[in-house]
């Protein structure tokens, strides 16, 4: 295998396919990636058994400036190719390998040899038929991950609860992340009817859709594929290919409040503001705790007394209607729900101290249909206060 190509151009497609590639894999050839050099490209494929990564740099794309002088494979460590690489003296840079799988890299006057194996040894990617493709609308279904994915369990022993839940209904899709103790929804609008989706429901893992989330582009023409305990995404020259988490998803619906004892409305960054103040001084304390005091419309945030001290402050609201309230809740949770919201005006339900609260837009969007929502639901902690 032998052939010339523009670095920069190599390295970020590199990045994009050494995403999927694991530190340390019990088969250890995972932690390489594999590198193919045929007539009409380079194919770079990482993998770590879970989520893979292919990407295809054309040969007829000027920007790689690539010439192909003599096809093959190899299979070279992922980390340490990609770092030298990074770091080469030249534009233009060479890349060869011998019969014994020895690759080297020319750059001006720096070479580097590396070790390789076959590229024959690697796992060959899943093959997967599915009935349709999907075209996804890219920027509404990048920000449904970023919204929710952070409410995902970090916990194996639900793995179901680890990932995504995307559900499908005529004209549009739901996704669902939780962990028990927060859950995060959010909808769009899609143009294919319940038939032409061909999933109720699936499962994807949360590395999966961090990683499309981080990759795909504002422009690029986002599509999907479901099939069998698989799912595929494709863009451009890339694409990504996961397993499906198995297992029935609990039934989240019945856990949204529909009506509220106390509400409040508050501007997002000014209460973002407010809890990462507060959360100073929570973070001191053994519980991490933050109490929300709503007396008489008057809305208070406090830390209570731990080694450290204390804290309180009153909250500006646009509006507090309903019962008095005393809630106590995680702030880190809090932050990563406003957060998501983006610099508007919250409205926040209450039903009790020990029921979930429920964080949504406080205006409806004219433009915006029923079916493209965000909403934030949080558990409240107990305490004695």
């Amino acid at each position: 295998m032998k052939f010339t190509i523009h670095r920069q151009s190599f390295m970020n497609q590199l990045a994009n396919v050494t995403r999927a590639v694991p530190v340390k894999a019990t088969i250890p050839v995972l932690t390489g990636i594999k590198i193919v050099a045929q007539e009409d490209g380079i194919t770079l494929i990482g993998s770590d058994a879970e989520i893979s990564i292919e990407a295809f740099l054309n040969i007829q794309d000027e920007a790689y400036q690539l010439e192909i002088i003599e096809p093959g494979s190899i299979v070279v460590t992922a980390r340490l190719f990609s770092e030298i690489i990074k770091k080469l003296p030249t534009d233009i840079i060479t890349i060869e390998t011998d019969e014994q799988y020895l690759l080297t890299i020319r750059s001006g006057q720096a070479v580097f040899n590396l070790n390789g194996i076959d590229g024959q040894s690697y796992p060959h990617l899943p093959e997967i038929v599915a009935e349709s493709t999907l075209e996804l609308p890219t920027l509404l279904f990048r920000d449904l991950i970023n919204q929710t994915i952070f409410s995902a369990s970090n916990q194996e022993s639900r793995p179901v609860l680890t990932g995504l839940h995307l559900s499908s209904s005529d004209h549009f899709l739901s996704g669902v992340a939780t962990d028990s103790h927060r859950l995060s929804r959010r909808m769009i609008p899609v143009k294919y009817s319940q038939e032409e989706l061909n999933f109720e429901s699936i499962n994807i893992p949360k590395k999966t859709v961090q990683e499309l989330s981080r990759i795909i582009e504002d422009e690029d023409q986002l599509k999907m594929m479901v099939a069998d305990k698989q799912v595929i995404f494709t863009m451009d020259n890339l694409v990504i290919y996961s397993r499906l988490l198995e297992g029935n998803y609990p039934d989240t619906n019945r856990l949204i409040p529909q009506d509220h004892q106390t509400e409040i409305v508050v501007d997002s960054q000014e209460f973002l503001a407010a809890i990462e103040r507060a959360s100073l001084m929570s973070h001191q304390g053994k519980n991490n705790v933050v109490q929300l005091d709503i007396n008489d419309q008057k809305v208070e945030l406090l830390v209570n007394s731990n080694e450290r001290g204390q804290a309180s402050e009153i909250i500006e609201v646009k509006s507090a209607e309903g019962d008095d309230l005393k809630i106590s809740f995680n702030p880190d949770y809090m932050k990563d729900a406003l957060k998501s919201f983006g610099p508007i005006d919250i409205h926040i339900g209450f039903q009790t101290p020990v029921r979930p609260l429920l964080l949504t837009p406080a205006e409806k969007n004219e433009n915006e249909s029923a079916n493209n929502q965000l909403l934030q639901l949080l558990t409240p902690i107990r305490t004695h206060y």
